[in-house]
Formats: structure tokens, C-alpha cells, sequence
């Protein structure tokens, strides 16, 4: 009986934190995307980097005020592999992850730099709060009419607006050269 229990216990406890990671790692086997029917790809966060950037200027959803984002990309194995490779246009399967911040900065921080490197200036910002996660999905015959690619926006696990998601394609128009894709493979320092 105690072992039953205990084992019990355990498979419990297993499920829980498993639960729990799956919540915690962005994971999700929510809602899917409007127009495109894309869901958020279990495993998102542990594929590779493939570039950072930053993004300033006004507001994107014209609430006012100074945008600050930082922003990363992240592929799976075959998009990262084809942008080693310099792969155009991209394969199926490909899916290009941009994860989207705002810019936060800490005067901890700036004051440790201070000290380090004095006379300097120095100040360094960081990714606060969650801003969005967006996927690009290349299926050549599926998403034929948007250039081979499907596209998802998620904020909070949640998919944005069938309007916002029409946006996406024309957004990406100008990089058609680039199989639709504004991102460059960052050189490894």
C-alpha cells in the first residue's frame, strides 16, 4: 500500500512539473493561427539562434510613445541549415520563430559598467516583458499564395486577429528576393 501510494506520488508529481514546463517553456497546443492554421511549435525555445536585432520608432499599434523592442530569431533544424547553407528558396518544414521584447534598461547595470569601464558611457538594455512570438512555416504547395509561407502572431499564447494576420504576407512582400524572409543569418563572433 505505502509503495503504491508513493509511486502515486511520484507519477503525480512527474506530471505536474511536466505540465508546468510545457507552460513555462511558451510551449502550447492552443488556438491556431487565423488564415494560416498555424498553432505554436512544441520546443520553440531550445531551437538555435539565428539573429538578434532591435526595433525603435512609433508605436506599431498607435497607442503613442517611443517603440523599444529587442528581438531574436530562432530556426529549427532545417531553417538553420539553409541559412548555413545560404538555401534559397527556403525548404518545407523550414520555421523561422521571431520572439519580440520590450527594451528595458537597469541602472544597476549602467552604474556596474560605470565602474568597470569608466569615462565610458556605457549602458546596457535587456529583454523585459513579453511582446509577441511569430512564426513563419514554409510549405511550398499548402501556403502557395503567400510565397510558400504560412504565418502566426501568438501574444500570451493567444493568436492574434484574422486582420492582423492578413497584414503578414504584404508585410513580408519586399524581401520576396529573400524568399520573403527580412532576417540574415548572424556570423558567429
Amino acid at each position: 500500500m505505502r509503495r503504491t501510494v508513493l509511486v502515486a506520488v511520484a507519477v503525480t508529481a512527474v506530471a505536474g512539473f511536466a505540465a508546468y514546463m510545457g507552460s513555462a517553456s511558451g510551449q502550447s497546443n492552443g488556438d491556431a493561427a487565423p488564415i494560416y492554421g498555424i498553432k505554436i511549435p512544441d520546443g520553440f525555445r531550445e531551437w538555435r539562434l539565428i539573429s538578434v536585432n532591435q526595433l525603435t520608432g512609433k508605436q506599431l499599434t498607435g497607442a503613442g510613445g517611443e517603440l523599444r523592442q529587442l528581438r531574436a530569431q530562432l530556426g529549427n533544424d532545417l531553417a538553420i541549415k539553409a541559412f548555413r547553407d545560404g538555401t534559397l528558396p527556403f525548404p518545407d518544414g523550414a520555421i523561422i520563430a521571431a520572439l519580440h521584447w520590450k527594451e528595458e534598461s537597469s541602472d544597476f547595470d549602467d552604474q556596474a559598467l560605470a565602474i568597470g569601464f569608466p569615462g565610458l558611457g556605457l549602458q546596457s538594455s535587456f529583454a523585459g516583458s513579453a511582446v509577441n512570438v511569430q512564426f513563419m512555416v514554409k510549405d511550398s504547395k499548402k501556403y502557395a499564395a503567400s510565397g510558400g509561407w504560412g504565418f502566426a502572431d501568438f501574444t500570451h499564447a493567444k493568436p492574434g486577429s484574422e486582420a492582423l494576420h492578413a497584414k503578414c504576407f504584404p508585410c513580408h512582400q519586399p524581401a520576396k528576393d529573400r524568399d520573403y524572409v527580412f532576417t540574415h543569418y548572424a556570423p558567429t563572433p
